[in-house]
């Protein structure tokens, strides 16, 4: 008998499909403690959860038989995956099922700011009749900026642009021909602030989106600019926010994340009569709740039943002796794809990769997987796994390359991942070292012998006396400690690349620092 564990509330759609197995056991158990958690996890083979249920590197710890963890949603923060994939339990979560609620949502507040319509609401149920008072204004002839064109995005456009407004986006990921077909203007996130009446976000929070839209970004916008963020709270920055709204350069917000939830209940924002609120409800709909229950249950019960996996987000291949001879690849092909994410910024058009020696007598196709899931993560985080990566990457115009040879180069094998990005080419390759450790080998054609992991910084710079020197002194005095580093050049005076493994995260100020030291042409902070 194979025992699932629900411990989170799931539409009874989902459950049906799993109760439908005759050979299933299927468990309710929720609002359990994290102790009567570990405590019961090791009867079962599955878990399935929303956002409540934390599962922790201590419960899978205790987790003896546990083979899949599902989670019906997007976000995997609740979902330890390195302690999972360590345990060989394959964790799924849905990417898809809360698309078209979310950006419905979208276009709900965007009409709700544009024709004052909470305001009006409260006034007229308090007896009022103040029609000048709320006058609005139309969407027809508009520009709306979509910051990250992925499936709520796109779907937010198509409405859009159904409503007579002008859609413009950034996302660097994506080919002008695929949003051009789309109806939709790729431009620079620059360009996108500056013409946008209307600005909606789509990304996910990472470092490098966190407060992507601040003071200086509010600077730039036209006068009268309206806010929309239905994605993640800390993407805008609240305090700037609200001294834009205050000084009139943006005419109005709608809000559904915030950077704390629940925020503050004496939060200006929350009192500020050009904003309209709601408790992110992005995901709230019967439709959605019920959607992402019926696609995590039927996942979890092909996983189980091994008719195959869809929305792996820690790794591809289910039959155990295949996992433990490729599983070393895969780690080393998604940190490549990590670094060329990072690394290479601009819009990628072709992703070549040239997989050589022994490896290629085996089956590839999860490490380009991994590589491509890798190279997407760094804009969208957990909407990309390994099974939808290559469509993904296919739906923004980007085309694969697999190329395979014998010869045996300096390395018994080798990983070479090569991007084309608006016309330039930028390399990096790999190898497994004795214990199959990953290294990273190659950048931009220089040798290097670096460990990918952690915080990573990836330098470009003359080979000149003194650098080495200034770095160390100015790191030290940033407090940030130096655990590794290696360094490759083209020529004795030449262009070098230095890579350092640094203990922890390095603050944009010290970049800055960094970038004014004699002889460096370039930095770059990327986490492995």
């Amino acid at each position: 008998m194979v025992k699932i564990l629900v411990s989170d509330p799931l539409s009874e759609e989902g459950i049906k499909i799993l109760k439908e197995v005759k050979d299933f056991q299927v468990d309710i158990k929720t609002d359990l403690k994290p102790d009567e958690l570990k405590a019961i996890i090791k009867e079962y083979h599955a878990l399935i959860v929303r956002s409540a249920t934390k599962v922790t590197r201590d419960i899978i710890n205790a987790a003896s038989q546990l083979k899949v963890i599902g989670r019906a949603g997007v976000g995997l923060d609740n979902v330890d995956l390195e302690a999972s994939t360590n345990k060989g339990i394959i964790v799924m979560n849905t990417p898809a099922g809360n698309t078209i609620s979310t950006a419905e949502h979208t276009m709900s507040m965007i009409l709700a700011l544009s024709r004052n319509i909470p305001a009006a609401d409260f006034s007229l149920k308090a007896g009022e009749w103040k029609r000048s008072k709320f006058m609005g204004v139309e969407l027809y002839g508009k520009t709306l900026g979509v910051v990250g064109l992925g499936r709520i995005g796109t779907e937010v456009s198509k409405r859009a642009l159904s409503f007579g407004m002008k859609v413009i986006a950034y996302d660097p990921f994506l080919s002008k021909e695929v949003a051009n077909h789309l109806g939709i203007e790729v431009v620079e996130l620059a360009e996108l602030f500056t013409q946008s009446d209307y600005i909606s976000v789509h990304t996910p929070l990472t470092d490098e989106t966190r407060h992507l839209i601040s003071d200086k970004e509010f600077v730039m916008m036209k006068d009268g600019v309206r806010i929309v963020n239905c994605a993640r709270g800390g993407i805008i920055n609240e305090v700037a926010l609200l001294k834009a709204l205050d000084s009139g350069k943006v005419a109005g917000a709608a809000l559904d994340v915030f950077e704390k939830e629940p925020p503050d209940s004496q939060s200006p924002l929350l009192k500020h009569k050009n904003v309209v609120l709601t408790p992110h409800l992005g995901a709230s709909t019967e439709e959605a709740q019920v959607n992402v229950a019926i696609e995590v249950c039927q996942s979890v019960r092909d996983a189980l039943l091994d008719k195959g996996i869809r929305n792996a987000a820690n790794f591809p291949c289910l039959a155990v002796e295949v996992c433990q001879l490729l599983q070393p690849y895969i780690n080393l092909a998604e940190k490549l794809g990590l670094l060329a994410g990072q690394l290479f910024e601009g819009r990628v058009s072709e992703l070549k990769i040239n997989y050589t020696g022994e490896i290629i007598k085996h089956d590839i196709s999860p490490l380009t997987m991994a590589i491509v899931k890798g190279l997407l993560s760094p804009i969208l985080q957990e909407t990309v796994n390994y099974i939808n990566a290559k469509n993904l990457a296919k739906e923004r115009g980007i085309k694969i390359l697999e190329l395979k040879s014998e010869k045996e180069e300096d390395f018994t094998n080798l990983i070479s991942v090569e991007v084309a990005i608006e016309g330039k080419h930028r390399k990096v390759a790999g190898t497994l070292f004795t214990n199959n450790e990953p290294r990273i080998v190659n950048v931009d054609g220089l040798y290097v012998e670096a460990i990918p992991q952690g915080y990573m910084l990836f330098l470009e710079n003359w080979d000149k006396p003194g650098v080495i020197g200034g770095l160390g002194t100015l790191m030290g005095k940033n407090g940030i400690n130096i655990a590794g580093m290696t360094f490759g050049r083209d020529k004795p005076g030449g262009k070098a690349v230095s890579a350092l493994n640094i203990d922890s995260a390095v603050s944009s100020h010290a970049l800055d620092e960094i970038k004014k030291l004699d002889n460096i042409l370039s930095v770059k902070l990327v986490k492995l």
